[in-house]
C-alpha cells in the first residue's frame, strides 16, 4: 500500500492507548481508532471475528456485549491474546478469551443485563490479521430486557456518542441488508456526529439471507443513501454455522464464492467481502491518522512537555545504588529545610492565589487575630465600675474614707490583667498550628518516600510542640511580670492627679458623655461588604463599598464612590457574631449600639458579611482601631450575685468620684500593658518558636533522621509511587517513541486523499485503489486496473455528467493497457481498433 511507515504507527498508537488507560488517562489523548456501531444483531461481532479468524466473542441472545471491547489487532508471527488488566498473561486458546472476556464483564456490570461504560482493552496478534483498533460497542436496543433499567436505549446510546463524537474516531456503521437502510440506528447515529460523512464506512451484513429476487446493489454501488467512504458487502456465519462449529476460514471461501456466483454481485466481488474490507479498514485508518497527525503531534508534544516535568527527578536515576539514596535523602531534607524557610519568609517559588498560608497567615493572627482577641477581653464599663465599688467599700471597711484608696487600683487592675493570659495563650495555639500545616505542605515532596515523610514530620511536630509549651511559659513569665510590678511612674500613665482632674470635667460637663474621638478623621479602612437585613424587603441582600473611618462607616453603591447610601457614627457603636443562614458559606457579624436604640432606619442592628472568615476578622480588627469594640458575652450575673442598687444606683457623690478616678487609671494602666503584650507576644512566638524551629530543620534535621535507624528503610519507595514512576516512565518514552515515528513518517509516506461529498444524485465508490479524488466534469475518465467488470467510473469516481450510456459498465479493464487518456464512450469513432476488444483470443496469432 506504500504506507509502511504508518503501519509502523498504528501499533505505537495501540501502545499509547495501553499505557493511558493503565493509568486511567484514556480520554486525555484523542487517539485514532474505529468504533464499530450497529443495533442488536446487526452482526457486529462477527465481523470482527472474521478479522481475527477465530471465534472469542461471548455469543447469546439479546444484549451481549456489555461493555465496549477495546481490539487492537496486531500483525506478528505468533498467534495469542493479551489483556491490559491481566497484564504479562498471554491467552493462546481462543475459548478462555472468550470466558474471560464474560468474567471481566460480570465483574464490573453484574449477571444481570446491565452495561458499563469501562472498555476491556484486548490485543490480539497473530499472522492472519491487519494492524488495526477498532472499538466494539453494545449494540443499540429499544426495549429493556431481564433486569436492565427503564432507560436502557438512553445509557447505550449516551456511551455510543462518547466514543463516535470524538473527531479522531472513524465510524464503522454496520446494518443489516434484510432490514430498511433508512431506519438504520448506525447510519442515524453517523449522520448525527458526522454529517458531512469524512468519518463514517458503511458495512452491509446478512447479504445472504435477502429474499429471493432481492439485492443490496443500489445499496453497495452507493446510489441508495450514498455514505461518502461508500458501502462493503459481508457475509457472516449464520447461527447454525456458529453452533455447528463452521472453520472461519472455511465460511470466508464461502463469502468469497457467495459474490463470485451471485448476479447482482460478481461485478463488484473484488470489492466485497471481509478481506477487503478489513484491509479498506487498515488503510482508512492510516490515512485517517495521517490526516490527523499535526494536532496528534501536538497534543503529543504538550503531554511529552507535562511528562518531562513529572519524570525529571527520576528518568536517568538509579533506585538500587545505595549512595544514590543516602545522596537523595540529603538533597531531599535540605529542599524540606528551603520550602520551610521560603513558606515563612514568604520567599516562595509556588505562591498561593486563594488563600492565605504560612508567614502571611501568621502575620495576620499577630496584628489582627491576636489584638482582636485582647480587646474582646477587655472590662465591660458597668461590670468594672461594680468591681471597682465594692473594691473601694471592702477596703474601707468600717470605716469612711475621705481619700481614693490606691490598693483599689491595683486589685483591679491586676485582675484585668490577668485576663490577658488568655487571648496570649490563643494566640500561641494558633502560630504553632499553622507551623503544622506548613511542615505538612513542605512534606508533601517527600510523598515518594512514605517513611522519609512519616519521620521528617513526626520529628519536627515534636519539635515544635516543645517549643510550644516554652513559649506558653515564656507568656505567662511576661504576663507574671506585669503582676509582679505596678509602675506608676510610667511615663505613659495618667497618674492620681490627672485622673482626679479628669474625672472633675467629666462630672462637671456630662457625666454619661462619651470620649471625644479624635479629630482628624483618617480613613482606615475600605472594600466590598454584603448588607443583609436592610435589603431583605427588596428581595435579599446586597454588596455595598464600605468605608470605615475614626468616626463613621459609609456605604456606596460602587468603589466610584459617587452615589453615597449613608453615613453611620461610630459613637455608641458595638460589634456582635451573627450566625450564619441555613445552608450559607458567608460569614457574618453585625453592628448595633448599646442603648437598643435603631442603627439605621426601622433596624436594631445592622447586619453585615463577606466570603471568607479572613475577610470578617479583618474587618473587625479594623473597627477595633475605630474604637468599635465587640459585645460583652460574659453573664453579668454569673457570679449569682445581682448588682447591689447600693453599689451603683444610689452611690454618694464623693464615692463616685473616686469610682470614677479608679476607673480612669485602670483605663490608663491597663492601655500601656496591652500595648506591651501585644507586642511581646509575637515577638516570643517568632523567637523561641518559628525562628528556633527553622534553625532546627537547616541544622539538626538530618542528624536526628540518621539516628533513626536504617537509612535505606527510610528511602523505600511506595509501591503507590514506583508503580506511578513506573507508567509515567513508559508513558514518557512511548510518547517520544511517537513523536518520532510521526515525524518519520510525516516526511517519507503519502497517504490517498480522501474521496469528494456525495449527495443523493452522486455515484461514489471510493474503493478501486483507496480513496481518490473526483475529476471535474471536462476532465477525462482514466481505465480500471482491476479484471472485474464495473458499473462505476474507474478510481472511485463518480461518471462523467449527462446520460450515462449503457456499453460505459460493461467495458473490461485492461492491465496491460498503459495509462491513456481516452475519449468518452459516446464519441467513440465507428470501425475504430477499440471495439474489436473483444476479439482479444486473437493475439496469440501474432508473429513470434
Amino acid at each position: 500500500m506504500g504506507n509502511h511507515g504508518m503501519e509502523d504507527l498504528i501499533p505505537i498508537v495501540n501502545k499509547l492507548q495501553d499505557a493511558f488507560a493503565s493509568i486511567g488517562l484514556s480520554s486525555s489523548l484523542d487517539l485514532p481508532q474505529i468504533a464499530v456501531v450497529g443495533g442488536q444483531s446487526a452482526g457486529k461481532s462477527s465481523v470482527l471475528e472474521n478479522f481475527v479468524g477465530r471465534d472469542f466473542l461471548p455469543r447469546g441472545s439479546g444484549i451481549v456485549t456489555r461493555r465496549p471491547l477495546i481490539l487492537q489487532l496486531n500483525q506478528s508471527k505468533a498467534e495469542y491474546g493479551e489483556f491490559l488488566h491481566c497484564r504479562g498473561k498471554k491467552f493462546t486458546d481462543f475459548d478462555e478469551i472468550r470466558k474471560e472476556i464474560e468474567a471481566e464483564t460480570d465483574r464490573i456490570t453484574g449477571s444481570n443485563k446491565g452495561i458499563s461504560p469501562i472498555p476491556i482493552n484486548l490485543r490480539v496478534f497473530s499472522p492472519h490479521v491487519l494492524n488495526l483498533t477498532l472499538i466494539d460497542l453494545p449494540g443499540m436496543t429499544k426495549v429493556p430486557v431481564g433486569d436492565q433499567p427503564a432507560d436502557i436505549e438512553m445509557q447505550i446510546r449516551n456511551m455510543v456518542m462518547e466514543f463516535v463524537m470524538k473527531e479522531n474516531c472513524l465510524v464503522l456503521a454496520v446494518s443489516p441488508a434484510n432490514s430498511d437502510l433508512a431506519n438504520s440506528d448506525a447510519l442515524k447515529v453517523a449522520k448525527e456526529v458526522d454529517p458531512s460523512g469524512t468519518r463514517t464506512i458503511g458495512v452491509i451484513t446478512k447479504l445472504d439471507l435477502m429474499d429471493d429476487g432481492t439485492d443490496a446493489r443500489n445499496i453497495l454501488e452507493n446510489k441508495h443513501l450514498p455514505l461518502r467512504r461508500g458501502y462493503i458487502g459481508v457475509v457472516n456465519r449464520s447461527q447454525r454455522d456458529i453452533e455447528g462449529k463452521k472453520d472461519i476460514k472455511v465460511a470466508l471461501a464461502a463469502e468469497r464464492k457467495f459474490f463470485l456466483s451471485h448476479p447482482g454481485y460478481r461485478h463488484m466481488a473484488d470489492k466485497m467481502g471481509t478481506p477487503f474490507l478489513q484491509k479498506v479498514l487498515n488503510q482508512q485508518l492510516t490515512n485517517h491518522i495521517k490526516d490527523t497527525l499535526p494536532a496528534l503531534r501536538n497534543r503529543l508534544q504538550q503531554q511529552l512537555l507535562s511528562l518531562e516535568k513529572d519524570v525529571a527527578d527520576f528518568k536517568d536515576v538509579n533506585y538500587d545504588d545505595p549512595t544514590r539514596k543516602t545522596k537523595h535523602m540529603l538533597q531531599m531534607v535540605q529542599q524540606f529545610g528551603a520550602d520551610f524557610e521560603k513558606r515563612i519568609e514568604g520567599s516562595g517559588d509556588e505562591i498561593n492565589t486563594m488563600e492565605l498560608s504560612g508567614g502571611a497567615k501568621i502575620n495576620r493572627i499577630f496584628h489582627e487575630r491576636f489584638p482582636f482577641e485582647v480587646v474582646k477581653m477587655e472590662y465591660d464599663e458597668k461590670e468594672l465600675r461594680r468591681e471597682i465599688s465594692y473594691a473601694i467599700k471592702n477596703i474601707r471597711g468600717v470605716k469612711v474614707g475621705l481619700f481614693t484608696p490606691d490598693m483599689a487600683f491595683e486589685a483591679i487592675t491586676k485582675r484585668q490583667v490577668s485576663r490577658l493570659k488568655e487571648p496570649s495563650l490563643k494566640c500561641v495555639d494558633m502560630v504553632t498550628n499553622e507551623l503544622n500545616n506548613v511542615v505538612r505542605q513542605c512534606g508533601e515532596k517527600m510523598q515518594r518516600y512514605p517513611r522519609l515523610r512519616e519521620e521528617t514530620e513526626g520529628i519536627v511536630t515534636r519539635h515544635i510542640a516543645n517549643k510550644e509549651q516554652k513559649t506558653k511559659q515564656q507568656v505567662m513569665l511576661l504576663i507574671d511580670i506585669q503582676l509582679a510590678y505596678m509602675n506608676t511612674n510610667h511615663e505613659d500613665f495618667i497618674g492620681f492627679a490627672n485622673a482626679a482632674a479628669a474625672t472633675r470635667r467629666s462630672t462637671t460637663n456630662n457625666p454619661n458623655s462619651t470620649k471625644t474621638r479624635s479629630v482628624t478623621n483618617q480613613v482606615i479602612r475600605k472594600g466590598y461588604m454584603n448588607m443583609h437585613n436592610v435589603s431583605f424587603i427588596k428581595g435579599g441582600s446586597k454588596d455595598y463599598w464600605f468605608i470605615l473611618t475614626a468616626e463613621s462607616i459609609s456605604w456606596f453603591k460602587d468603589n466610584e464612590e459617587k452615589d453615597k447610601k449613608y453615613m453611620l457614627p461610630l459613637d455608641g457603636l458595638r460589634l456582635r457574631d451573627v450566625e450564619s443562614g441555613f445552608m450559607s458559606r458567608r460569614h457574618s457579624f453585625a453592628l448595633f449600639l448599646q442603648d437598643q436604640r435603631n442603627v439605621y432606619k426601622d433596624y436594631k442592628q445592622l447586619e453585615l458579611s463577606c466570603d471568607t472568615s479572613e475577610e470578617v476578622d479583618s474587618w473587625k480588627a479594623s473597627f477595633l482601631r475605630a474604637g468599635v469594640y465587640p459585645e460583652r458575652t460574659k453573664d453579668e450575673n454569673e457570679s449569682g450575685e445581682a448588682p447591689s442598687g447600693d453599689a451603683m444606683g444610689s452611690m454618694d457623690p464623693q464615692l463616685e468620684r473616686q469610682v470614677e478616678t479608679i476607673r480612669n487609671l485602670v483605663d490608663s494602666y491597663m492601655k500601656i500593658v496591652s500595648k506591651q503584650i501585644r507586642d511581646l507576644v509575637p515577638k516570643a512566638c517568632m523567637h523561641l518558636t518559628i525562628n528556633d524551629t527553622k534553625d532546627f530543620i537547616l541544622g539538626e534535621l538530618l542528624a536526628h533522621l540518621y539516628s533513626t535507624g536504617d537509612q535505606d528503610s527510610l528511602m523505600e519507595e511506595s509501591q503507590e509511587e514506583a508503580q506511578r514512576r513506573e507508567e509515567m516512565l513508559k508513558m514518557y518514552h512511548t510518547t517520544k517513541e511517537a513523536l518520532k515515528i510521526i515525524g518519520d513518517i510525516n516526511l517519507s509516506t503519502k497517504a490517498v486523499p480522501l474521496p469528494p461529498p456525495v449527495d443523493n444524485d452522486d455515484l461514489i465508490k471510493p474503493f478501486a485503489n483507496g480513496p481518490t479524488p473526483a475529476p471535474s466534469s471536462s476532465a477525462p475518465r482514466r481505465p480500471g486496473t482491476h479484471g472485474a467488470p464495473s458499473r462505476l467510473a474507474p478510481g472511485g469516481a463518480p461518471a462523467a455528467p449527462g446520460p450515462r450510456a449503457s456499453p460505459i459498465p460493461m467495458i473490461p479493464s485492461r492491465p496491460d493497457m498503459p495509462a491513456r487518456q481516452a475519449p468518452s464512450v459516446p464519441k467513440r469513432p465507428a470501425g475504430s481498433s477499440a471495439p474489436p476488444i473483444p476479439g482479444r483470443p486473437a493475439v496469440p496469432a501474432r508473429p513470434m
